[in-house]
């Protein structure tokens, strides 16, 4: 069975400039924590973990080292954090946030882009208009705003960006929009 979210143990290095070091333990320690914490918020997402969610716990801190051309300490630090990962051939649940009349883009967790074309939303007629929606015979809509279940069909890492985009669908048990 497939999670969305992944418990992961992470090894970074950790870099300081020598104006942060103090000689006391405990205000190193925070230094170096505080920066961990700054650089994975920076770094946002990986295509291996996903997007990193939160640091759970520090594991370890190793010996610092000084870079010799900057004066600067890299410290080794271990660490575990959540994810939160989508895989193919999930099932997961999005808020619609834009319909097109080729399809829909949706939100599930922090992915902004998954994309359901019309082609994978059998019987669903695209409805023009102001607010723009897709219906089909039973009168169930897909409208903006709308939570809808759906299938993982692929997924995708642009690395410029940090973020990955999915492709969706409804073919399936269950699938489709939840009143």
């Amino acid at each position: 069975k497939k999670k969305m979210f992944l418990q992961s143990k992470l090894s970074w290095n950790v870099v300081l400039s020598s104006e942060k070091l103090e000689t006391e333990g405990l205000k190193l320690q925070k230094a170096i924590i505080t920066h961990l914490l700054s650089v994975f918020a920076a770094k946002k997402a990986s295509k291996d973990h996903g997007y990193l969610l939160a640091v759970t716990t520090v594991d370890r801190i190793g010996e610092g080292r000084v870079r010799q051309h900057s004066g600067e300490v890299l410290f080794p630090v271990e660490f575990s954090c959540v994810a939160f990962r989508m895989a193919t051939g999930e099932i997961l649940e999005g808020t619609v946030h834009k319909i097109l009349k080729h399809g829909v883009f949706m939100r599930c967790g922090p992915v902004e882009n998954v994309y359901l074309t019309h082609q994978k939303m059998k019987d669903y007629e695209y409805v023009p208009g102001e607010n723009p929606y897709f219906m089909n015979a039973k009168s169930s809509r897909i409208e903006r705003g709308g939570v809808v279940r759906f299938l993982v069909m692929g997924v995708k890492f642009v690395e410029n960006e940090k973020e990955f985009q999915a492709v969706a669908s409804l073919d399936g048990d269950y699938l489709g929009p939840l009143s």
